[in-house]
């Protein structure tokens, strides 16, 4: 797979162009609760994944980074995904992009959002990576309800050089 520059180059169109070779599984994801912010991203997410099971809810999540194993990042149901599948997912989104640059986190995001597409769940709790307009989380639908954690001086090379402008 021909991974993008190290270079960040701030745009939705590769993931665009990638979820519509995979014929727009960011259309078909359940409810979204959409996670944004500085810190606590990761805890949020385990908050809201503990509520619902605790109200007979199936949620999806999607992290980053992982802590111990990549699988971390995509869980269906509350179990992460297993090796097989995501193995063939990632297949899946290498052949759709057909050689084109992509970023590790578009190809990422793009498995995940495949996977929860195909397996039903009545919400799905999606983490942003770097966050700001052009994550490549933003291409979904608008969210059931976005959450905006604390916003600190992060990533300001991208994102701005304030935090109003990050936020």
């Amino acid at each position: 797979m021909a991974l993008h520059p190290r270079l960040i180059d701030l745009s939705l169109e590769r993931m665009r162009r990638l979820l519509a070779a995979l014929g727009h599984p960011e259309q078909r994801l359940p409810p979204t609760v959409h996670i944004a912010g500085t810190n606590g991203k990761g805890s949020t997410v385990a908050y809201l994944a503990a509520m619902a099971a605790a109200a007979g809810l199936s949620a999806h999540a999607y992290t980053s980074p992982h802590l111990v194993r990549f699988n971390e990042r995509i869980v269906l149901g509350g179990r992460q995904i297993d090796d097989a599948s995501l193995i063939a997912l990632l297949e899946r989104v290498e052949a759709a992009n057909g050689g084109q640059p992509i970023t590790f986190f578009e190809v990422t995001t793009a498995a995940a959002f495949l996977a929860f597409s195909e397996a039903p769940a009545d919400l799905l709790l999606l983490e942003v990576g770097l966050g700001g307009e052009f994550d490549a989380t933003n291409v979904i639908p608008p969210p059931l309800v976005t959450v905006i954690t604390p916003v600190g001086m992060d990533h300001m090379e991208f994102l701005g050089p304030d935090i109003a402008t990050i936020a």
